[in-house]
């Protein structure tokens, strides 16, 4: 056995003996995502990249959870880490799989290229349902949990690799992306843009991808300041640097900061690169290095990178034990997918106690709508292909009383205005209308797809490059709705989407993130009261995109609960329950040190007739800020489950850097003077405060 086979050495003595075997050349191709094999040394290809945002994506079946935006709507790192550890078991029963049979190809590695903690500054960013929200603080919690959850807490072993990405300041637009220049203060990108990614940082993530856009005119896989000032120095950053895909040949075509290819790469690996991801790269990047004479000893240190991930993954380790593809979909992982799905929805409107839904009662129930029977709104982007799924309709279907009749209606394309050829417009409308007519109750479900908001290039959405021009459903959706609004007895709303909307009235409204292969499921448990909705909404519901900056404005006046002043259709952290909760007894530590956490008191009372959980939520604010502050932060959240008048005292702690404020440099201090603590289970109606 050679030193770098031996399992027993240290890490970095088998780097160096490894690195002692390779040739220039062998060096040189690693530097694509697509890493040559070296069958001398018994070394198989191996490709960087894998996805698995809610889930092992993108290499057949696997276990399907929500949406990122969805799981960010459970308030819950716990649920996101068991999520991780799900993905991590899984990945590594495909990998094998695959390994076994020969396949070393993309999507068969365990270096994930998740979490994406950059923050949903807007609404209209189509790739803003691939994060955990508008919160700093919310996205690095959950953006940590998924880190732990894929690789474990063992310091010199990884169960998988996580990577957190865009970095940095990257969301939207999605058009032009590639040369897209985003303009960010010292301040907002510290205040804001990079924190989720310390958290990440902190929590051991073990490689880090750079984002397309250039920022403050500095392409971001070749900005020195983000990649080793900040990154590497300041952070001590110790895992990979990848460039997302197309970003060398982005600095030649789009950001024209290079001329050719060559020198792209160049700069890249100079910047602090690791791993260069390129469509048909590993001929390039060879090329490139052998025309711009790449010294070794940067290829070396890139290597050094590449493979303590790789040796942390157990990839020079013979006889490793690995997980059987039976824990692939297993029952145990799609009980958490559901339970994952059943806490992300979000209960919005709920007029004379129309929900839930007394099944013994109905005789007929009409389920309309473009997003009732539809697939995609369950997968979203980046997923995994699920065995079994659900749809709203067939959750309904199977919840609903035998002597209890649904009747179903397609009502509307998603976005065209004819369904049939040869048809006229709105030729769907009168059949959902006569079902509306005959039903006790309209389950209305709207809404959109990845396809219509998602990453740039989507071809259902080719005027927005997967953006969204407004936070308006599509017209032939609004159309709709008004028309079965007219003759419904009851209406609830059931909106299924990845980003805020702006949402028609209803008797009751329920939004829906992208809620995975048991989505269906979970709606119809909270429509049937099967489960107590308490999912809360980890962005802002505007009135309109009126009422916000531009969208290629980055910075973060007037935008998200932390700088918008004016009124909401629904606020951050809200969501309904089908019982009431009460805060009480408030305590916070007598006296505040600079650098100490800060511990907080509270009793939360379910004062209602029904068992629920509820999300504990605790905002800050400087009340006579020196600088521009907040007007209030998320500063610690905790789940907590009350049966009726149940009574739980809860302990929740307050890092010290809460108390921390940014200057126009973007240095943090600790603000003198008197803080506002307050607590409750929404952003804006707080039950109790204390200075």
């Amino acid at each position: 056995m050679e030193a770098y086979q031996d399992p027993s050495l240290p890490i970095s003595k088998r780097i160096d003996d490894l690195l002692s075997r390779l040739t220039p050349e062998e060096k040189a191709g690693f530097i694509s995502y697509m890493n040559d094999g070296v069958p001398r040394l018994g070394i198989p290809s191996y490709s960087w990249w894998n996805e698995a945002l809610h889930g092992v994506a993108r290499s057949g079946c696997a276990t399907v959870f929500p949406q990122a935006i969805a799981m960010a709507a459970t308030f819950s790192p716990e649920l996101v880490e068991k999520m991780g550890e799900v993905i991590a078991l899984e990945g590594r029963a495909r990998h094998h799989q695959a390994a076994t049979h020969g396949d070393h190809g993309t999507y068969k590695g365990l270096t994930y290229w998740s979490p994406n903690v950059n923050i949903f500054r807007d609404p209209r960013w189509g790739r803003g349902q691939e994060t955990y929200g508008e919160c700093p603080y919310l996205t690095g919690l959950l953006g940590a949990a998924f880190v732990h959850g894929v690789q474990g807490y063992d310091p010199k072993h990884l169960k998988a690799s996580a990577c957190a990405k865009h970095f940095a300041a990257h969301s939207g637009p999605e058009d032009g992306r590639m040369g897209f220049d985003s303009k960010v203060s010292e301040k907002d990108l510290r205040e804001t843009y990079l924190r989720a990614f310390k958290a990440c940082v902190d929590a051991g993530v073990s490689s880090v991808m750079t984002a397309y856009n250039a920022l403050n005119g500095t392409p971001c896989c070749i900005n020195r300041h983000l990649l080793e000032d900040i990154l590497r120095t300041e952070w001590d950053f110790r895992g990979a640097v990848v460039t997302d895909v197309g970003c060398s040949r982005g600095l030649v075509d789009n950001h024209k900061t290079v001329t050719n290819f060559s020198e792209g790469l160049e700069k890249e690996l100079q910047s602090g690169v690791d791993v260069i991801s390129d469509f048909h790269g590993q001929d390039r990047c060879k090329a490139a290095w052998a025309e711009r004479q790449i010294a070794e000893e940067t290829l070396d240190t890139m290597l050094r990178h590449q493979l303590d991930v790789k040796f942390r993954l157990g990839l020079f380790d013979a006889n490793r034990m690995e997980p059987s593809s039976e824990v692939i979909e297993c029952k145990e992982h799609r009980q958490l997918a559901l339970e994952c799905a059943r806490r992300s929805v979000i209960l919005l409107k709920n007029d004379k106690q129309v929900l839930p839904l007394d099944k013994r009662a109905l005789k007929t129930v009409a389920v309309i709508g473009p997003t009732a029977d539809n697939y995609e709104t369950l997968i979203a982007n980046y997923s995994g292909t699920p065995t079994r799924h659900v749809t709203i309709l067939q959750g309904v279907l199977n919840e609903a009383d035998e002597d209890c009749r649904i009747i179903y209606a397609l009502g509307s394309e998603l976005i065209k205005t004819v369904s049939e050829s040869c048809a006229e417009e709105y030729d769907t409308i009168s059949e959902a209308v006569s079902c509306a007519e005959q039903a006790d109750v309209v389950i209305l479900c709207v809404g959109l797809t990845h396809r219509i908001e998602g990453e740039g290039g989507n071809a259902s959405n080719p005027q927005a490059a997967g953006d969204k021009a407004d936070l308006e459903l599509p017209a032939v959706q609004r159309h709709l709705i008004e028309a079965v609004r007219k003759v419904a007895k009851r209406l609830i709303l059931v909106n299924v989407s990845g980003s805020a909307i702006h949402l028609p009235d209803a008797d009751a409204i329920l939004q829906v993130f992208y809620p995975g292969a048991e989505g269906g499921t979970a709606v119809a448990d909270i429509l049937f009261g099967n489960v107590n909705p308490s999912g809360k909404l980890p962005v802002t519901f505007y009135n309109s995109a009126d009422d916000l900056p531009p969208f290629t404005d980055y910075a973060m006046e007037g935008r998200t609960y932390r700088f918008f002043n004016g009124s909401v259709q629904f606020p951050f952290g809200f969501g309904l329950s089908y019982t009431t909760f009460a805060a009480s007894n408030l305590h916070i530590a007598p006296q505040l040190k600079a650098g100490e956490p800060l511990t907080v008191e509270v009793d939360w009372t379910n004062t209602g007739s029904r068992a629920g959980e509820d999300v504990v939520q605790i905002y800050v604010r400087a009340v006579s800020p020196s600088t521009r502050a907040p007007l209030k932060q998320l500063a610690a959240v905790k789940r907590v489950s009350l049966q009726p008048s149940e009574t739980k005292h809860l302990v929740l702690t307050l890092d010290a850097e809460t108390f921390q404020l940014y200057g126009d440099d973007g240095k943090p201090f600790y603000e003198n003077g008197p803080w506002q603590i307050m607590v409750g289970n929404l952003s804006t109606e707080l039950a109790l405060t204390k200075l």
